[in-house]
């Protein structure tokens, strides 16, 4: 079987860490099948809906590595969600409701306060009267069958639903606009969708609309695959939002993460794999298995995916960096200054700290008991060009000198030539930061 999967985001915010989850492993199974990615906006709500919001998710899926075959726009489509819907009523699976939002409120709080399942109950024909003559404008609901619905999750296993535990959805609102139950099977159907994969949340959803498609495919037909999974949440155990800010990856990207390091942590967040940066992506599709998903809710931990982050740039070359420190605002950041500080950074913004320490301006704080030392180490510092050597070589007419050896040796050292306590090999910085700024600062003063 040819594989089609898709996934349906909403542009009407930011893309953030568990949508971008649902496209990796949606873009991952593909691949790994040899399948079609579609990417299908779902925008039929005009007013939340914004250009901008679908530029931003298109941006973001191509900075993750997801490529897609097509991109379709709900939008664009509603002509076959009229024609669908007036199948659906002339099969009499759909029907008109006019009950309003606190009517409707009402009857689940007075079903609840019975220990009763909030299920929607039609009217009967008298008040169903009241309501037209009182000119109301319904809204529309799908009809269930009687019964009930099974399907097979691949992460789930068997899903069970007894169709008196649920209500008629509604499909449309009163001013015509759709909801997202109806048009979504429409689309799954008319675009051959085989594997619907996104979160738990959507089981309920999922045994409606199994329902919805039967009712529409005729006799070569199938319901297609479904894999729900937990959805993330925070490291307290909240939900994660797209309006999370930090956890856009807008802001995730700005901030120096690898998008790698992110595919990587968010395809195997959940599973039995131990987590760890994938060769590629399509490496990384390899390794996918439904199978190895579990039922726990996984917690979304920013600083294993700075570990992730941080191994992936320890090992990176100058060619792959150079786009990304200028992305974080390093211009002509040479080769030996990438070289010399990678394994001290986590993200590639982290570089603009010892950016800064190499050719920038800082006033070291001295105590007072090192000012004399330093003074003596400013007065031996080696003459000629300054190299990866002149660290070694310097440090040992130091020693001999003040008979400092050690940590009481090398951090005043390092304090007055950074400003901080840890870092890069001195060896590597000093030449990157010159003679002139190093005499500087061992006096004390800003350089």
């Amino acid at each position: 079987m040819s594989t089609k999967l898709r996934f349906a985001p909403s542009p009407t915010g930011l893309l953030h860490v568990g949508n971008a989850r649902m496209a990796i492993i949606n873009w991952l199974f593909a691949q790994k099948t040899g399948g079609t990615f579609i990417l299908r906006l779902d925008d039929t709500d005009s007013e939340r809906s914004k250009q901008e919001y679908a530029d931003a998710i298109q941006e973001d899926l191509k900075w993750l590595g997801l490529n897609w075959d097509v991109i379709e726009h709900q939008s664009q489509r509603l002509g076959i969600y009229e024609a669908a819907f007036e199948k659906l009523f002339s099969a009499g699976r759909i029907y008109a409701c006019y009950e309003t939002a606190e009517e409707l409120d009402y009857m689940r709080k007075r079903l609840r306060s019975r220990n009763m399942a909030p299920i929607y109950t039609r009217p009967d024909e008298k008040k169903l009267a009241e309501y037209v003559a009182e000119g109301r404008k319904p809204h529309w609901r799908f009809s269930l069958n009687e019964g009930s619905i099974d399907f097979d999750d691949l992460v789930r296993g068997p899903v069970h639903f007894e169709t008196k535990n649920l209500s008629d959805p509604v499909i449309r609102r009163e001013d015509g606009s759709w909801l997202y139950m109806l048009p979504s099977a429409i689309d799954d159907i008319d675009m051959g969708v085989t594997h619907v994969v996104r979160g738990e949340d959507h089981v309920a959803n999922t045994a409606l609309q199994v329902q919805m498609i039967e009712s529409l495919i005729d006799a070569s037909g199938s319901v297609p695959i479904f894999a729900h999974l937990p959805l993330l949440t925070d490291m307290d155990g909240g939900g994660l939002s797209k309006r999370s800010g930090s956890l856009s990856l807008k802001d995730l990207r700005a901030d120096g993460i690898e998008p790698l390091a992110l595919a990587s942590y968010l395809a195997h967040m959940g599973t039995s794999d131990d987590i760890a940066i994938a060769a590629d992506m399509n490496d990384l599709a390899k390794s996918l298995d439904f199978s190895h998903f579990g039922r726990g809710t996984p917690k979304f931990d920013f600083n294993k995916l700075l570990g992730l982050n941080s191994s992936q740039l320890h090992t990176m070359d100058y060619q792959q960096a150079q786009n990304r420190l200028s992305a974080v605002g390093i211009e002509n950041a040479s080769e030996d200054f990438w070289l010399a500080i990678r394994e001290n950074i986590e993200r590639t913004s982290d570089a603009k700290e010892w950016f800064a320490v190499c050719y920038g301006d800082i006033t070291p704080a001295i105590e007072e008991n090192d000012k004399e030392f330093l003074r003596t180490a400013g007065e031996l510092l080696p003459t000629g060009d300054i190299n990866s050597d002149t660290w070694g070589n310097w440090t040992s007419l130091i020693k001999e000198k003040t008979g400092r050896k050690g940590k009481e040796l090398f951090m005043p050292l390092r304090i007055a030539l950074t400003g901080v306590a840890h870092g890069p090999e001195l060896k590597f910085l000093l030449p990157l930061m010159g003679r002139e700024k190093a005499l500087k600062r061992l006096s004390g003063d800003k350089g």
